[in-house]
């Protein structure tokens, strides 16, 4: 029985959020925000990327960001990944958690990360491999669940299979993301029930982008659904670089305003969440956020 109290927020937005952004964000500027976000009680923080540098500017400098990051016995730490070298440059900061993921789209898959989805799903296996060997916590995910601004819905059909996959190497989490906010509560709802009745020993994270509105119902639906696991960012900021049509994430004040009014205690502090994402708004430009809550100051 799963306790209705308790819900996993990952908190992504110093990853997703910043991905897009050309205005430079020093070190110093991503460790107040990392202290700011840890104020407000989130534990579970991504906080990068080990990317390409070239296509990806704002993560050129991740090494010594990542061994700068404050040390708390109750907060985590993580980065997104994409490969091996990936996972070998996360593993010498000294992180120990990581989350990867694959395309369903064969044109973003090329677009984002330079490679089919076939060569992808067996880089995918290495390092899930090795992140095993090396005693890192690993989180596997697929993008695009719901749709792709290139090749449109996606088959349910594919998505089950693409799942089975995953899960054959041994992960138990698995992310799925909405990467263009295409997702409508009637398709989260019939994907969820599907896959929960396939592969019962799944955990599911949700990463929900905005584009039609329905972020949040997408997310309560998916809370109905027995989802305990969620990706959230800051102020809503967010999207990919190599994504038509990718907007923000769900913003994670919303997200915890919403599980709030449902009876669920999360132990976050909404106006300090809302600090972070207002301090980040002075270095960069509102209109990477896409979250409302964030705007209004504490009461």
């Amino acid at each position: 029985m799963i306790d209705k109290k308790f819900i996993f927020i990952n908190e992504v937005g110093l990853r997703d959020g910043l991905q897009s952004i050309p205005k430079y964000v020093t070190i110093d500027k991503r460790l107040k925000i990392v202290e700011l976000l840890i104020e407000a009680g989130l534990k579970h923080i991504q906080v990068c990327s080990f990317v390409n540098p070239r296509k990806i500017p704002q993560m050129a400098d991740v090494e010594r960001f990542a061994r700068k990051l404050p040390k708390y016995n109750n907060v985590k730490y993580s980065a997104f990944i994409l490969n091996q070298k990936g996972l070998d440059r996360a593993f010498d900061c000294g992180l120990t958690r990581v989350e990867t993921s694959i395309s369903l789209s064969e044109t973003y898959s090329q677009k984002n990360m330079g490679r089919s989805i076939n060569v992808a799903k067996d880089e995918l296996r290495t390092i899930i491999s090795t992140a095993f060997d090396l005693k890192i916590g690993i989180r596997a995910g697929l993008q695009c669940v719901w749709g792709c601004g290139y090749e449109g819905k996606i088959k349910k059909k594919y998505v089950l299979q693409l799942v089975e996959t995953i899960l054959k190497t041994g992960v138990k989490n698995l992310c799925l993301a909405d990467t263009i906010g295409s997702a409508t509560p009637q398709n989260v709802e019939s994907l969820l029930e599907e896959i929960i009745k396939n592969f019962p020993e799944i955990e599911i994270t949700l990463h929900l982008h905005t584009n039609s509105g329905l972020e949040l119902d997408n997310f309560k639906v998916g809370l109905q659904m027995g989802v305990r696991k969620f990706d959230t960012s800051f102020g809503g900021i967010g999207g990919s670089p190599f994504m038509t049509r990718s907007k923000g994430n769900i913003a994670t004040e919303e997200a915890i305003y919403e599980l709030e009014t449902l009876g669920y205690d999360c132990d976050i502090d909404i106006n300090k969440v809302s600090t972070a994402s207002r301090t980040l708004e002075k270095v960069v430009d509102s209109k990477y956020f896409y979250g409302e809550l964030y705007k209004f100051d504490p009461v």
